[in-house]
């Protein structure tokens, strides 16, 4: 007993003296600016003490003199900090630039890569991707798998197709949603701006986070069904003003041409076909005019950016402002492009009180060309001069006349170059982006943030039209033979944003859990306008005149809850309601749910031994439903709307004809197209990350399909609705695979491939369940009325519907022989069968970066597979009867491929193979790191870009977005100098 009473007694003197020798200590966690960091974890090294820094980055411990703390805390590395008997202290955290590239935007907020549930890539442009980019989507070809890329030819504005995971929808759009700075921005373009994306310059680009699946992109409801794609731009950064300049030249050609006859090849052809003496022969001229030289041109453009940012005082800041100028390979076509932008982010009330406000401007000059004259160039007779003289009409131009007479054949073609020299197509265009986002730190509660977004998009544009008085194409186009035309359009949009939510993030060290829930209310408002006046030249006779308006509301309420036990377990759950202007009050809302489980393994105790070669495995699950209205051509798809025939439709009534008013077709049950994706993923990475990837599944069924069919005559006083119709599959794999190959002090080896395989299905196409319905699309040249594709119930979107050709013992087709496939002994449309589509199977990309001392070398691959195109080139071209019409021309014909008497449009003979491996770009750059003392970095570097492609498409490109090769701007070789100052 006396020996438990005194063991008693020496632990109680123990327990004493131990508490007597603790100590408070009082500090602050700053960054590298000296701004206080708030939240960051200070913990007792060996213990669950800790506590969070407050509003001013303070904290307070009660500590052992000989304690250590960690402090730690997201995008800077974690620090451990003795305490050393000091009772205040001053910590300064330095940022981890691996970590801050690990904090991905996912909608209304951040979250950390390693804890993102759903599947989302980021995408960090560096400078030798934004030197060889004229819009932002350039700087995404290839990049990311699952996300497809088709750069509208080589327009010098750019443009392009994005689909991401293919597309969800027949006749709504299958665009992803663009976020710039936490603004959804209106992507139906603009009246003389096809290209959204050409308003931002790609140097200005921080980095695209790219949401893919429904649990990722459910936050954004009504408007994700197709992926997300949020930009980011540069900030200011603490410190010093930084100032970054760069300047690129780039020269553009042509990088190759149609085979055609020459103007001697042809007018042989001409004679032993027709005779000589013929009138067809009759009709030749004397010339060798390659008309595809005429309208193409070898051109130079050049890009000047300059930027400056920093820190005055208490306010970061950047201002930067771009020009390029992008003169197209066909001739006249020209874009001059300035943008202007400035972001201030600054701290106010002890850094309550963060604003970040963001203006972007933007001017555009379009010249377009008549892309018309791309296959006029390829058909048009190349016996002829461009120019004759002492025609009666035409300016001097050689135009196709009735023999024997001063009067244009009106179905004849016309001259190329007149096309292009006497069509001007002008237009300017203002745009500004922008908004002002208030974040306030509560407090009562410093975890819970208000967050107040207030955002808007407005353009403004005029485009001019002129046609020339006397030009060849005013015989053939307007109503009043040889008048020009002078015609003016004008458009006003404005998109405006209200965003407010809450969210809340904790740490719960006691549990090991960590909390981040988010919920609020969206409201955007689309608004145009615009009108269209054509009047005669030169005798002012007003001839066309509309206008019109139109408006679209969105409402919604959202909430998330990201929620992270012991760092491994991982759960988020999305719910968005979404009310739109665009359907009834019984259709109006639509409920988009969406929820997802992470599994960090790698953070198991069974991994621990796999951790000394394996750094990151996580698996994922998600699954999410999203939604579709918008349509990009009805604004009251639901409503009987009627339109005036003036000024081709008139109805005469004695001696005056009277404008018509038609009906437009409406479904006043018109709803919701709606989304389901699942999703399962696993992310890897090996050796410290050098090796990283992720491999995805997903299965994305849409319901509802919207799509506009015909219905029958005389039941809505129109040929077609918009209405609810059908379903719509898509299942692909994703795999995705980043390495730094060699790293060490002088050579640096960084590779990365990326594979997707996508199968696109429709399973429901119309309320009956007819197996032969198919609704045709894929209208093509030549003929009336011809099409090439359709949409049908068991085949993907824009399927191939063709005659089967015969061949002969040598491979050749035998002309208007086709195979009898239904067996009934009649060659009809019912023997038309589906075969292939446009869209690719498989997409590769890869992407290769070496660093030797101060050089750095590029290169990067791409290719489609599966892919088909209609080459209607040919298919318009390879007509031996076709060279001569009766009514008094002539036209050119292809060397390749074979030559029918007569057209021979459906047959699958002109369906290929337009499989492809392409190298986007090859660059070699120096860079002097160390001049005027460290403070100027200077790198020079060149490139080019479209070098070459591998295919056995003999087309022009085999890269055809629509799957018709049909008048496609070529798309240029381009080489391209360049340097990029840093002071």
């Amino acid at each position: 007993m006396k020996i438990r009473s005194g063991l008693l007694l020496g632990l109680c003197c123990l327990s004493w003296s131990l508490s007597a020798q603790r100590m408070a200590v009082q500090g602050t966690v700053v960054d590298s600016s000296g701004e206080p960091v708030i939240g960051a974890n200070v913990i007792v090294r060996g213990s669950s003490a800790g506590v969070a820094t407050d509003l001013d980055g303070r904290f307070r411990l009660d500590v052992v003199p000989d304690a250590t703390l960690v402090v730690s805390y997201l995008g800077y590395n974690t620090q451990e900090v003795p305490v050393n008997n000091r009772s205040q202290i001053t910590i300064v955290l330095q940022e981890n630039a691996v970590a801050l590239q690990e904090v991905v935007a996912i909608g209304y907020g951040t979250v950390r890569k390693s804890d993102a549930t759903g599947s989302v890539t980021l995408v960090k442009p560096d400078e030798i991707n934004a030197g060889l980019a004229t819009s932002a989507q350039d700087l995404l070809v290839g990049k990311t798998p699952g996300v497809v890329v088709t750069l509208n030819g080589g327009k010098p504005e750019g443009g392009a197709d994005i689909r991401i995971r293919g597309g969800s929808s027949l006749n709504a759009t299958n665009d992803p949603l663009i976020v710039i700075d936490g603004v959804p921005v209106d992507n139906s373009g603009v009246t003389g701006m096809s290209n959204s994306l050409s308003m931002i310059s790609p140097d200005n680009i921080e980095s695209f986070t790219i949401l893919k699946d429904a649990s990722a992109t459910a936050i954004y409801g009504s408007r994700a069904s197709n992926g997300v794609i949020i930009i980011t731009t540069k900030r200011g950064q603490s410190g010093k003003p930084q100032i970054n300049f760069t300047a690129n030249m780039y020269v553009n050609t042509p990088r190759n041409k149609v085979g055609v006859l020459d103007g001697d090849q042809f007018r042989q052809v001409i004679t032993d076909y027709y005779g000589e003496g013929s009138p067809a022969y009759n009709l030749l001229g004397t010339a060798n005019t390659n008309w595809q030289d005429e309208i193409l041109r070898t051109s130079v453009s050049s890009d000047y950016n300059l930027s400056v940012g920093g820190t005055y005082k208490i306010l970061p800041y950047r201002v930067a402002v771009s020009y390029t100028n992008q003169n197209g390979i066909l001739k006249t076509s020209a874009m001059d492009r300035v943008t202007a932008s400035i972001t201030l982010n600054p701290k106010f009330f002890d850094n309550t009180l963060s604003v970040t406000a963001n203006v972007k401007g933007f001017y555009m000059h379009n010249r377009f060309a008549d892309e018309g004259a791309i296959g006029g160039a390829v058909s048009f007779d190349p016996s002829q001069s461009v120019r004759v003289d002492n025609l009666p009409i035409g300016n001097g131009y050689f135009t196709w006349l009735k023999p024997g007479t001063d009067e244009f054949i009106g179905i004849a073609p016309v001259n190329p170059v007149s096309l292009i020299d006497e069509r001007s197509m002008k237009a300017d265009v203002y745009r500004s982006v922008g908004n002002l986002q208030l974040d306030y730190v509560m407090p009562f509660l410093p975890a819970l943030h208000a967050n107040l977004n207030l955002g808007y998009d407005v353009s403004h544009s005029i485009q001019h039209n002129l046609m020339t008085p006397d030009s060849p194409l005013t015989y053939k186009e307007n109503k009043k033979t040889g008048l020009g035309q002078d015609e003016r359009l004008r458009q006003l949009k404005r998109n405006l944003l209200l965003d407010f939510y809450l969210n809340y993030k904790q740490d719960f060290e006691s549990i090991h859990s960590r909390l981040d829930a988010m919920a609020g209310y969206s409201w955007q408002r689309f608004y145009k306008d615009g009108g269209t006046r054509t009047t005669l030249m030169p005798d002012k006779e007003q001839w066309f005149v509309s206008s019109y308006t139109d408006h679209l509301q969105l409402i919604s309420f959202f909430g998330r809850v990201n929620y992270t036990y012991k760092d491994t377990y991982l759960f988020t759950v999305t719910l968005r309601g979404d009310a739109t202007s665009r359907f009834s009050k019984d259709n109006r809302w639509g409920a988009f749910p969406a929820v997802a489980l992470g599994w960090k393994i790698i953070n198991e105790p069974f991994m621990e031994r796999a951790t000394s070669f394996m750094s990151e495995l996580k698996l994922r699950l998600g699954y999410g439903i999203t939604g579709q209205q918008d349509i990009s051509d009805s604004y009251f798809p639901y409503m009987p709307l009627f339109t005036i025939g003036y000024p081709t439709a008139s109805y005469p009534f004695g001696d005056q004809y009277y404008y018509t008013i038609r009906p437009n077709g409406y479904d006043p049950n018109i709803k919701w197209e709606e989304t389901t994706t699942w999703n399962a993923g696993i992310d890897f990475g090996f050796l410290n990350n050098r090796i990283t990837g992720s491999l995805d599944y997903y299965y994305r069924e849409t319901n509802d399909l919207i799509s506009r069919i015909p219905v029958p005559a005389g039941s809505n006083l129109t040929n077609e609705i918009y209405t609810n119709v059908g379903r719509l599959r898509n299942e692909g794999i994703e795999f995705n695979i980043q390495a730094k190959v060699i790293d060490n002090k002088d050579f640096t080896w960084d590779l990365g491939m990326n594979v997707a395989w996508n199968s696109n299905k429709i399973t429901k196409l119309n309320k009956s369940e007819s197996a032969d319905y198919y609704i045709p699309v894929g209208g093509i040249g030549g003929g009336t009325g011809n099409t090439v594709q359709a949409h049908k119930v068991g085949y993907p979107a824009y399927s191939y519907l063709l005659y089967e050709q015969v061949y002969d013992a040598d491979g050749n087709p035998i002309e208007g022989l086709y195979a009898d496939r239904n067996g009934d002994g009649v060659i009809d449309e019912s023997d038309k069968y589906i075969h292939h589509s446009r869209d690719p199977k498989v997409v590769i990309g890869i992407n290769s970066t070496m660093n030797w001392k101060n050089f750095d070398f590029g290169i990067s691959l791409r290719a489609n597979l599966g892919n088909y195109v209609y080459d209607n080139v040919l298919s318009q071209n390879s007509i031996y009867s076709a060279m001569y019409n009766s009514a008094g021309f002539l036209s050119n014909i292809m060397r390749r491929g074979a030559k029918f008497e007569t057209q021979q449009y459906m047959s699958d003979y002109y369906l290929k193979n337009a499989g492809f491996l392409r190298c986007d770009n090859i660059s070699l750059g120096y860079t002097w790191k160390h001049l005027l003392d460290d403070a100027l970095r200077l790198r020079v570097y060149g490139a080019v870009q479209n070098p070459f492609v591998i295919t056995k498409y003999k087309g022009l490109d085999p890269e055809v977005f629509s799957g018709i090769d049909n008048n496609v701007y070529p798309r240029p070789t381009t080489y391209t100098l360049g340097v990029v100052l840093t002071y």
